[in-house]
């Protein structure tokens, strides 16, 4: 098992086109994810957000409460439609008090796949191992649960947007 890296697949019933709208438009990302993003999402850009709770499942934007108001900042990458997604942030940056800004980022990448049916979504983070030592363990533990519950929010909004 590594400590680096986090994986999740999951099979949404929505064709790639459908699936990469929900990641790549901001407004979109931030309604399942539970983040109110500032600026668009393009290759390059820094986006700025706040957390704002998931408005797909009132149990998951109840967990979510506790750090509702933490603003949050991630890098987009590459932009593939229909294949490639990824940004880079501060994992679990959820302490107020704390400047994330120095710290190693790690990389998010969603991967879409065409399958009968619909879409197979695999999400990896990874360069937990550059996190510094007295905050990474609690960073990917927090993360593996995060895309455990983000895994099902998008399929929820998918399944209810059309």
């Amino acid at each position: 098992m590594t400590t680096d890296r986090i994986e999740r697949v999951i099979v949404l019933r929505a064709p790639p086109r459908r699936v990469w709208r929900a990641l790549s438009d901001a407004t979109e990302f931030g309604h399942w994810f539970g983040i109110t993003f500032q600026e668009r999402f393009v290759p390059g850009a820094t986006v700025h957000g706040v957390i704002s709770g998931t408005k797909v499942d009132p149990e998951a934007a109840r967990a979510m409460e506790s750090v509702v108001g933490v603003p949050l900042v991630i890098t987009i990458e590459r932009m593939e439609p229909e294949k490639v997604f990824s940004f880079r942030w501060h994992p679990h940056a959820s302490d107020r008090s704390v400047d994330y800004s120095e710290e190693p980022t790690t990389l998010v990448v969603f991967e879409l796949e065409a399958v009968p049916g619909g879409t197979r979504l695999k999400v990896t983070e990874s360069g937990f191992d550059r996190v510094p030592s007295h905050r990474r363990r609690a960073a990917f533990e927090a993360n593996s649960a995060g895309w455990d519950m983000q895994m099902t929010l998008v399929g929820k909004h998918l399944d209810r947007a059309p």
